[in-house]
This record gives C-alpha cells, structure tokens and sequence, in this order.
C-alpha cells in the first residue's frame, strides 16, 4: 500500500475529544501536495494516526454550512 502524505495547513478547530484522547477535528489539509481541502476526522493527539474522514472543497464546506445553518 502506498504512503499517503499530508500536511495539516491550518487547525480550525476540535469538535470532540474521545476518552483516549482522540480528537474529532476540522482542518484545511493538504493530501499528496494538493490543494487543502477542510477535513474532518479523528486524530490521535500527536496527529501521526487518523480515523475515516470526509475532505471538502471550500465549495462543499459553503454548501454544508448552508445546509446546516436551515437545520439548526
């Protein structure tokens, strides 16, 4: 399997903290020198390990954010 690179740009903020001190996240990531994309996943505290996410363009976040801002 190949290595997956990435670079966490800028932190923006930890939405929860699990009981082993993994921290649900969002961040503008870049994956393999792409763009940075905002990013959503699970992080070990020393972000060397991450769970399953889900990576958006800035055109996504906006349309969530939307979504969201109807629902709550």
């Amino acid at each position: 399997m190949s290595d997956i690179k990435y670079e966490i740009k800028k932190e923006i903020g930890v939405i929860s903290e699990g009981s082993r001190g993994w921290t649900k996240e969002l961040n503008l990531v870049s994956w393999n020198g792409a763009a940075p994309k905002y990013d959503l996943r699970d992080w070990s505290p020393d972000h060397e390990k991450m769970g399953k996410g889900v990576t958006l363009t800035e055109e996504e976040a906006r349309k969530l954010k939307e979504l969201l801002e109807g629902e709550l």
